[in-house]
């Protein structure tokens, strides 16, 4: 067992940044206004952002575009997702779907970390209850799919087979496969276009590196973890980095000092805020940044909101998960990020069918120093962009909220 030096770490001076500086560091960290995202993008420019954020949170809302293809394009601009499926579903496998911060595309690279994930994984009650009827029922359904290969729940459902083992019926296959998925015993090959896992034996669909490396022990699993989280936060604290896959946070403080040790953080403080931070030791420190972009409720910059309000200063709560009545900015807001704040947000649809990206709404943040038709203007030039890469042939704006007209005006 390794010594993690608590004693040693609290007795570190710290660094001081100021609010700018902290703010920079994190959203470079995060891949936000590096690339050139005018630029033709390949598997190497994906790579670079798989890199950075090591995730992408999914999630089957489809207003705009579903949650795990807007990172890149807030990274690299315009590119083909083709390019993303090909990273999840063909060889060389970069991402592979399983539990992250939530059900997430992971960067291949930390499937042994995950493993104690997998070992940890407990049945809940209906789990528990469906086994003790059929013992044997776990093994059954892992030995039709062995037999059938890629298989959805519906595709599974007794009534489509051609023989049945005689005791489930298609809530139990699903309860069962999302089992057998936490286990790690079955893995999604892909989502299909009714958005559903097609599930396949773990060592039929992951590269054998992957499979056969072994687990890596609990504490060096939430080191490999803390690591890339500080990696893709640039400066966090030590509740931020737990939040960042959901680790346990006791374990992510262990975790946390074996980096300090090592010298692979260091302690700093943050004007403005009140607890002390951690920062990448390697992270660029931009001494001015020149971005825009729009950033999804699903992106791994605004994982945490306590984050976003003590660095940014941002309030951030999506309407999806609030009454129609209680709303105040919208249905499904993104953030719009302009060189090193939070200038916007702005509630999007896509009506493809209409070929119209619909603005229901923007708001200028609270405390922006940009003219507000600077940000209209700005804002503009990134919803162009993001109808060109949907193929959407216009942009309409309704009269909500207090930049809807400055953005109208530069429609």
């Amino acid at each position: 067992m390794r010594d993690v030096g608590s004693g040693r770490i609290e007795s570190m001076s710290s660094m001081h940044l100021t609010a700018g500086q902290a703010r920079r560091i994190a959203l470079a960290a995060q891949g936000i206004g590096v690339a050139d995202r005018d630029r033709s993008v390949a598997m190497r420019q994906m790579q670079q952002v798989i890199d950075a954020v090591a995730q992408f949170q999914i999630d089957s809302v489809n207003v705009m575009v579903r949650a795990q293809l807007m990172p890149a394009f807030a990274r690299l601009g315009a590119y083909d997702v083709s390019l993303l499926t090909r990273a999840s579903t063909q060889r060389p496998q970069r991402l592979f779907e399983y539990w992250g911060h939530a059900a997430s595309l992971i960067d291949i690279d930390l499937y042994p970390a995950l493993r104690f994930r997998m070992a940890d994984a407990h049945p809940w009650a209906g789990v528990r209850e469906l086994v003790a009827n059929h013992p044997g029922a776990a093994d059954d359904l892992i030995e039709t799919i062995r037999e059938r290969g890629p298989s959805t729940a519906s595709e599974l459902n007794p009534d489509t087979l051609p023989r049945e083992r005689g005791w489930w019926n298609w809530s139990d296959t699903k309860t069962l496969l999302e089992w057998l998925f936490h286990t790690g015993r079955v893995t999604v090959v892909r989502r299909n276009n009714s958005f559903e896992r097609v599930f396949d034996l773990t060592e039929r669909v992951l590269p054998a590196a992957a499979v056969q490396a072994s687990p890596l022990g609990r504490l060096d699993s939430h080191v490999t973890l803390a690591r890339r989280a500080m990696q893709a936060l640039g400066v966090a604290t030590t509740r931020s980095v737990a939040e960042y896959f959901r680790t346990n946070l006791a374990e992510t403080r262990q975790a946390v000092a074996v980096l300090a040790e090592d010298g692979e953080i260091v302690p700093v403080t943050v004007t403005g805020t009140a607890e002390p931070m951690w920062l990448w030791a390697k992270a660029r420190r931009p001494r001015t940044m020149a971005a825009c972009a729009l950033v999804s409720p699903f992106d791994s910059l605004a994982f945490d909101r306590r984050r976003l309000l003590e660095l940014f200063g941002i309030d951030y709560t999506i309407g999806l998960y609030t009454p129609a009545a209680q709303r105040t900015r919208g249905y499904y807001a993104y953030l719009f990020v302009l060189d090193d704040s939070f200038a916007a947000r702005v509630d999007l649809k896509a009506d493809r069918q209409c070929g119209v990206l619909r603005v229901q709404g923007a708001w200028l943040e609270d405390g922006v120093t940009a003219p507000r038709s600077h940000v209209g203007t700005e804002l503009c030039v990134e919803l162009r962009r993001l109808a060109q890469w949907l193929g959407l042939t216009d942009i309409t704006v309704e009269p909500v909220g207090d930049l809807s007209a400055d953005v109208s005006r530069s429609a």
